[in-house]
């Protein structure tokens, strides 16, 4: 077991910009809406559920507080560019700009769902951290499947149902709400069942790359405490 350390490799940093790369084309694309078998979903769902299998090889290899640091980074990401794209819709436009309404059309949102979205996000991104820290302590970094999926099943219920919930609440009826709300946790859920062999492959070359398999131990689970145990 090796202790964890305050230094910041190479591949922590890749797999950063690559977590905070996917949370924010996630957060572009989720106005353009699908429809599989019948259900409507949001495309971001072909993404987003990315960000939750990157945030299991962090808290796997590097361990809670390394991993809280990354989802502070994509929820100030997240929140810029919320913030500048209300901006730049708001600027006034020269008569010959033509795609001011298509470009508002793709990247406006209320505050509303801006606050849906990264309350969803923090929530979400945390209780799957948590859950899978305490279950590597609890199988004692055993049964690496168990923690994938069940901390999935505990992020995605926060994060989709906050979302949702937020989001949509008083806007059509409750029974489609619903139906909404549980068709995208379970394709979320599947996603991350199905890429559980790309997630051992990658937490194992990691592990062995970086001479690192954190426990741990120790370790205050609050997500305000930056720098802190």
């Amino acid at each position: 077991m090796n202790r964890e350390n305050q230094s910041f490799s190479s591949t922590y940093l890749i797999l950063l910009g690559l977590f905070t790369t996917c949370l924010l084309v996630s957060n572009v694309i989720a106005g353009r809406l699908m429809e599989v078998g019948g259900i409507v979903l949001p495309s971001a769902v072909i993404l987003f559920p990315v960000t939750y299998i990157l945030g299991d090889v962090f808290t796997e290899v590097y361990g809670f507080r390394k991993t809280r640091l990354v989802i502070w980074v994509g929820f100030a990401a997240n929140l810029l560019m919320s913030l500048v794209f209300l901006a730049a819709i708001a600027l006034p436009a020269p008569g010959f700009f033509t795609a001011k309404d298509a470009y508002t059309a793709v990247l406006a949102t209320t505050p509303r769902m801006v606050l849906a979205s990264l309350l969803a996000y923090f929530t979400g991104e945390f209780g799957n951290s948590i859950t899978l820290s305490l279950l590597k302590k609890a199988t004692k970094g055993r049964f690496l499947w168990t923690r994938t999926i069940s901390s999935t099943v505990v992020g995605q219920a926060f994060d989709t149902g906050i979302f949702i919930f937020i989001g949509f609440v008083g806007t059509m009826p409750l029974a489609v709400l619903l139906q909404m709300m549980l068709a995208q946790y379970l394709f979320k859920v599947a996603y991350e069942i199905l890429c559980t062999p790309i997630t051992y492959a990658v937490v194992g070359s990691i592990k062995k790359s970086e001479g690192m398999d954190t426990f741990d131990v120790g370790v205050a689970y609050n997500p305000f405490a930056l720098g802190g145990k």
